[in-house]
């Protein structure tokens, strides 16, 4: 059976690969929803979302949906900057703060639908205005859930408690054991 990613994010396709070397690419075209969720419950349904979405367009494949959202509280949601004066106030929020990183993730095979969500708590460094300013110039937080990437090489997180990978975009512990639960590795 093969295994669809519903995503365009570079970042899960190189985690992805790490457990299925070979599997495709299909966009979901499913329009992601927040609004009114818990930031755990945004992740999940747009997972499932984009799953399903899928899915239904290509009958017989196993389907990977996966969403990821940064949480300075668990309601309050921080998606991917709009522009480089969102991108600051999101990183001059979370600065020197503990935040949430919620990853939802649903796997359709075998007629089958298997959804979880990861969360990883985050803790900030202190940033200064002069990081802050560098790192939005380099264009790494424009397409990153709370302007960011773990995974970028700046000074920007203390530590963290949880999955790295889940906090780069795709909760891989969680997601091995759906995958071999479902036959797919």
């Amino acid at each position: 059976m093969r295994l669809l990613l519903a995503s365009n994010s570079p970042r899960r396709r190189e985690l992805l690969a790490r457990l299925v070397p070979d599997f495709g690419v299909e966009p979901s075209r499913f329009a992601e929803c927040g609004a009114g969720f818990l930031a755990c419950d945004a992740a999940l349904a747009n997972a499932r979302g984009k799953a399903r979405e899928v899915a239904s367009r290509c009958p017989g494949c196993a389907v990977l949906g996966a969403d990821t959202v940064v949480s300075p509280d668990g309601r309050e949601i921080f998606g991917k900057p709009r522009d480089a004066a969102q991108a600051r106030a999101m990183l001059r929020t979370l600065s020197g703060r503990e935040h949430f990183v919620y990853s939802g993730v649903c796997l359709i095979a075998r007629g089958r639908e298997d959804a979880d969500t990861v969360c990883t708590r985050v803790y900030f460094s202190p940033l200064t205005d002069e990081l802050i300013d560098r790192y939005v110039a380099s264009g790494l937080p424009m397409d990153k859930a709370g302007a960011y990437g773990i995974q970028d090489g700046y000074p920007l997180v203390s530590r963290y408690e949880g999955s790295w990978s889940n906090v780069v975009g795709l909760p891989l512990e969680r997601l091995q054991a759906m995958l071999r639960a479902a036959g797919l590795i």
